[in-house]
């Protein structure tokens, strides 16, 4: 908000009676756009904060055996392009629709589904190469 203001204030617009408030929400609105898509550029999709999931009441080595599949998981898809990387986390860990992937990535929906399905046939050979070939992908 202080960019804002600032930039407000170093521009002098000449605004309407009731101008301010629609000028400053533009102002920051374009300014949060900026700020995102600098930052879009320079950001790596990390799968980091997915290491401490809930486990059930399941024999532990089950869970053991289910938490080494799921770092194998993880491991296999960051070696992944990083747009089927935010693809196939969106989906299938974040259980949101090709709509929602689509809109958070900004892209199509048809795009998306590429994405998924190259990343899906790129991640086939990582998994087996890993020792894991009875996934359901």
């Amino acid at each position: 908000m202080t960019e804002a203001f600032s930039r407000m204030i170093h521009a002098r617009p000449r605004l309407s009676d009731n101008g301010f408030k629609a000028y400053l929400y533009k102002t920051a609105r374009n300014l949060a756009l900026r700020h995102t898509q600098r930052r879009r550029r320079h950001v790596f999709f990390s799968l980091e904060g997915l290491e401490d999931e809930p486990v059930s009441e399941m024999m532990v080595e089950t869970v053991v055996h289910i938490e080494e599949q799921n770092r194998i998981l993880k491991k296999c898809i960051e070696q992944l392009n990083p747009d089927y990387c935010e693809a196939l986390y969106l989906t299938y860990f974040e259980n949101m629709n090709y709509a929602q992937v689509a809109q958070v990535m900004r892209k199509s929906i048809k795009q998306i589904d590429h994405l998924l399905e190259r990343g899906k046939k790129r991640l086939r050979p990582l998994l087996e190469k890993e020792g894991i070939t009875n996934a359901n992908y």
